[in-house]
């Protein structure tokens, strides 16, 4: 069997006697700890170390809004809670996560091209910025804020007629279910502002999982253009700007970091020559899993080892139910290696190729194909890293009923 490449293990994690090490912690006593495996394992020191790169990159003016959706797990959104300027949600059950947490509900918008009359009603009465989709959603908001007796506090969120290059998920430019389109956005702004909502600004949002800074940089000065223009022809001023994010995280065998000098770089020239119509424009960043995709590393156990036809498979006691996108089933066209690594041998030099799966009946199943690895033997722990982000709450937990993994912040 030709061995196919794995992703890119980040930087920083190492070894101690023999183990992987999380926290300062082996994975031995974290799963000890946990009582089971498989457990996802996030880490409070890189999620400091991302924010701190990031303040020290961008400009003092930029904001750092947190995605709620890359990663909900409670005690991560109570960490970020210290270390961001905002939040953003998406359903009704996240604004219920962030009331539970007593999160300044000053500090939250809340987006979604679906939202029900319910979820408008509980945001209005919260207090939470509505970023609204399209005129629809804007005259239901509208009624509900009259009939409850509270005026909201709203934003459109804008589809732009362009998109972000080498984005892994495309959010702006032709048709989409995200947003206004950019020139329909004036006329309602000014039915917002003329029934006196409490007016909160633009959401434009291009793209996601981009690692070329140059893309970056690109779709930020068009954003910014952007806006500048709709407030001009809006005729009032622009309280606030959320520029998106798009910053990606490199998952694959080839990938290579985001240029986040040079990101920052570019940001603070643009900044400090703004349009006249955003020079009191509060500006942030709404940004997820590069917030968190890094710190979390994802460990299951084997369970078993066998060959079929000279092929080693590592059966582990984990899989797609919560790991959808390593398995290559979240929207991957051709499935790529993760990065993984044999948690209890980690400092061990590969001695086999082998295939790493999971325990679901299906030969979707798969966690690393044709993966250099240390021999590695049924009680060993394997680590897919790049798993703080869209691993546990976009993974079908239920599927063929083996229910969720344990989660941990340390």
């Amino acid at each position: 069997m030709k061995p196919k490449g794995l992703g890119p293990i980040p930087a920083g994690f190492e070894a101690h006697d023999g183990q992987l090490v999380i926290g300062g912690r082996s994975v031995s006593e974290l799963v000890e700890e946990t009582g089971r495996t498989p457990v996802f394992v996030y880490s409070r020191a890189r999620l400091d170390a991302r924010l701190g790169e990031l303040r020290s990159a961008l400009p003092p003016r930029i904001g750092i809004n947190y995605a709620v959706k890359a990663n909900p797990f409670a005690p991560v959104v109570q960490h970020m809670a210290g270390l961001v300027d905002g939040f953003d949600i998406a359903s009704s059950g996240e604004l219920a996560l962030l009331k539970d947490l007593s999160i300044d509900m000053a500090r939250v918008s809340f987006a979604g091209p679906g939202k029900r009359n319910d979820e408008l009603e509980a945001a209005i009465k919260a207090g939470v910025t509505l970023n609204c989709e399209s005129e629809g959603e804007a005259e239901r908001t509208l009624a509900i804020g009259e009939r409850v007796g509270i005026t909201p506090q709203m934003a459109i969120r804008v589809n732009p007629d362009f998109e972000m290059k080498g984005s892994g998920m495309k959010m702006g430019g032709g048709a989409k279910p995200f947003g206004l389109d950019a020139e329909r956005v004036p006329v309602l702004a000014r039915r917002l502002i003329e029934a006196g909502v409490d007016w909160r600004g633009l959401h434009i949002f291009t793209g996601s999982q981009a690692l070329s800074a140059d893309a970056i940089i690109e779709a930020q000065a068009n954003v910014i253009g952007l806006a500048g223009r709709l407030a001009g022809e809006i005729g009032a001023p622009l309280p606030k700007l959320n520029m998106g994010g798009g910053f990606g995280i490199p998952y694959f065998p080839g990938d290579e970091p985001l240029d986040l000098a040079a990101v920052g770089d570019a940001l603070t020239d643009r900044v400090a020559d703004l349009p006249m119509e955003l020079a009191e424009t509060q500006l942030c960043l709404e940004l997820g899993r590069y917030l968190v995709g890094e710190a979390g590393v994802y460990l299951t156990r084997i369970v078993d080892r066998k060959e079929s036809h000279g092929v080693t498979y590592l059966v582990t006691d984990g899989g797609l139910h919560h790991q959808l996108a390593a398995s290559g089933n979240f929207g991957a066209v051709v499935r790529r290696n993760y990065p993984v690594a044999i948690a209890t041998r980690f400092d061990e030099e590969p001695g086999e190729v082998a295939n790493v799966v999971g325990c679901l009946c299906t030969p979707l199943d798969r966690l690393a194909d044709a993966a250099e690895l240390p021999r590695a033997e049924v009680g060993d722990l394997v680590a897919v890293f790049c798993a703080g982000a869209y691993g546990a709450s976009a993974s079908p937990a239920n599927f063929l009923g083996h229910g969720p993994a344990a989660e941990m912040l340390v």
